[in-house]
């Protein structure tokens, strides 16, 4: 008689997505992944599963009312730079039924969203800043596209933990620029990379995509993912880091750094403050 795990295996290699295996089988998500994790669908595969999504996106986008006269450009295959806009919209974002919006103290954060939105929208954003918290709205008025990447946002969610490593690290990197923080405190010899989120099916998947560059992170309730330890803080520097123009907030009460640190910046400090 096969094994659950032989099971699992076949039917991956038979092309069978990760949902119909759990149909098949009965089992859930997380046990089915486990035996999978490292049997990929085939390209072709891939390319019918992102095409299907787009056209079912399209089509809902146009029996929408008020659809927008400004078009997008859609997309059925994934890029790393495409993981990186859906994933930012995901995390420091919000996707409405007639806009997209961004928000983020970071200039380098909104710049590289607007960057990466002018692939597929040529329009440029509205912008509004609070002055109290110097956050700023990047806000893309569109209905037929905010329909596409709210399937696309979805879609990145169920089918991130099998995507290729480099799409892996563009959303982890995504997440912890947009919700993660460098909290290093030299007097009490705390060095730990945190990050929020309250839904917990993504801090399990966040947890899981840092096992995949052989980083050990903890759940912790009620709502963050922590990495500790000296190994652990050196390889997140090396695979993912934070990146570059990413700064704390120095004006939050609980800060001991009262200037513009980045991320990155503080994390090497933190690393080099471990004896050899």
């Amino acid at each position: 008689m096969k094994s659950f795990k032989q099971q699992c295996i076949e039917l991956r290699q038979k092309d069978h997505t990760i949902g119909e295996i759990m149909e098949i089988t009965g089992r859930g998500k997380s046990t089915v992944y486990h035996h999978i994790k490292d049997t990929p669908l085939s390209a072709t595969k891939q390319k019918q599963i992102a095409k299907e999504s787009s056209v079912r996106a399209i089509a809902l986008a146009a029996t929408r009312k008020g659809v927008a006269a400004r078009p997008f450009t859609p997309f059925s295959v994934w890029t790393p730079q495409r993981v990186l806009l859906v994933a930012h919209l995901i995390f420091d974002g919000e996707i409405m039924r007639s806009k997209c919006i961004y928000h983020n103290r970071s200039a380098a954060l909104r710049d590289r969203v607007t960057t990466l939105m002018r692939e597929l929208y040529q329009y440029p954003p509205s912008l509004n800043t609070n002055t109290k918290t110097g956050v700023t709205r990047v806000q893309f008025f569109n209905v037929a596209l905010a329909v596409f990447l709210h399937t696309k946002a979805t879609e990145l969610l169920e089918s991130i933990e099998l995507a290729p490593r480099v799409q892996k690290k563009e959303f982890l990197r995504a997440f912890f620029d947009d919700e993660g923080c460098m909290d290093f405190r030299p007097q009490s010899a705390k060095r730990t990379i945190r990050g929020y989120q309250n839904d917990q099916q993504i801090l399990s998947c966040i947890k899981d995509l840092l096992q995949d560059f052989s980083i050990e992170a903890q759940v912790r309730k009620p709502n963050e993912v922590v990495i500790a330890g000296k190994e652990n803080l050196l390889q997140f520097q090396k695979t993912i880091n934070f990146s570059k123009g990413v700064c704390i907030n120095p004006n939050r009460t609980n800060s001991i750094w009262k200037k513009n640190l980045e991320k990155r910046q503080l994390l090497t400090m933190a690393i080099d403050s471990y004896q050899s």
